[in-house]
């Protein structure tokens, strides 16, 4: 923990770029999620990418190793969907533990190889915990809107198992990301604190919402600044944003975080914003000339990528962000 700290008021961190964009370059196919062990699974497995860590571990080693070499600091598990209720989709709630447990563990083993390599540069595994398929604080039902898919209660439950086989899988940090309900954030980061608790451990916590249009404001109504309220009571290393958005759209929105918290800030936005047909056209020298914002104005302590980059934005971020210092910390709030 005090590495990580230490580190984060050294340098800028560069965390890794989009699983999702690099795992489609290999064009998997339905047999290929399969593997030998799921052939004869009765639902269709094509899409779960998480599950690749388990049938196709020797890609996600690739990917990663691909992010380090692109000079990233941290890396994030194959786990956006780690969760059993993200995994009934599939009927693989059973696998949940294993499938965090070997993510965490093939991520720490190819971040391992890179610190021995070099010492003065230690990389570390962030245990990636998504949102979920479900949101506790809105109905799904434009006719029942008192409705709700999911309980605090549940939520919390998934996210422990979630959490304690990241951690047992060798996971340095927890990041919860890409948090469109706050609620759901506040079910897994209840569930983070009880397992440090049991364990009597202390995990740097990072966490990432997402702001979902121009409004500025998550998907459960909360701008910048409430959502940071709403998680600040709370021991976290950073706070910030990820996803929806492209670089230049997250910079107001990361302007109100760095003026509130004495928390490190993190962002990993989009390469622009999706064409027609869902892809990124933005390259890594437009996405990096877009970040030099945020590091000219001393805003992030952590910056990366999210959907659409590649080893290439990375290699331009961290490239670019090493000629910043990072956004000074107060040392008692990250102690």
């Amino acid at each position: 923990m005090s590495k990580i700290e230490k580190l984060l008021e050294e340098h800028i961190l560069v965390l890794d770029g989009a699983m999702g964009t690099m795992l489609q370059r290999y064009a998997f196919k339905e047999e290929d999620f399969r593997g030998d062990r799921f052939k004869d699974w009765k639902h269709p497995l094509m899409g779960n990418n998480d599950l690749l860590s388990l049938t196709q571990p020797d890609a996600i080693a690739e990917v990663h190793r691909k992010y380090f070499e692109a000079g990233a600091d941290i890396v994030e598990t194959n786990t956006f969907s780690g969760t059993t209720i993200a995994m009934a989709d599939y009927h693989m709630e059973e696998l949940v533990y294993e499938l965090n447990y070997q993510s965490a563990k093939i991520a720490k083993e190819v971040a391992q190889e890179f610190t021995e390599k070099d010492p003065t540069k230690p990389r570390f595994v962030a245990g990636s915990i998504g949102p979920t398929n479900k949101t506790a604080s809105m109905s799904p039902d434009v006719n029942d809107p008192g409705f709700r898919a999911i309980s605090f209660d549940e939520l919390r439950i998934a996210y422990k198992e979630q959490v304690e086989a990241l951690l047992d899988g060798g996971a340095d940090i927890l990041l919860v990301e890409t948090i469109f309900d706050t609620l759901n954030a506040k079910a897994a980061l209840f569930a983070i604190e009880e397992v440090k608790e049991e364990r009597n451990i202390h995990v740097p916590v990072m966490v990432s919402g997402t702001i979902t249009d121009a409004s500025g404001r998550t998907l459960s109504g909360q701008t910048a600044e409430a959502f940071l309220i709403s998680i600040s009571h709370l021991p976290i290393l950073t706070v910030g944003f990820n996803c929806a958005l492209g670089a230049s759209q997250l910079v107001p929105h990361l302007e109100v975080l760095s003026a509130k918290t004495e928390f490190g800030v993190s962002a990993h936005p989009n390469a622009g914003l999706p064409n027609a047909f869902g892809a990124y056209d933005e390259t890594p020298e437009q996405m990096a000339a877009q970040i030099k914002e945020y590091l000219e104005k001393g805003l992030v302590n952590i910056v990366g990528g999210c959907c659409g980059t590649t080893p290439e934005h990375i290699k331009a971020i961290a490239d670019l962000a090493a000629q910043f210092q990072p956004r000074k910390l107060e040392q008692e709030t990250v102690s």
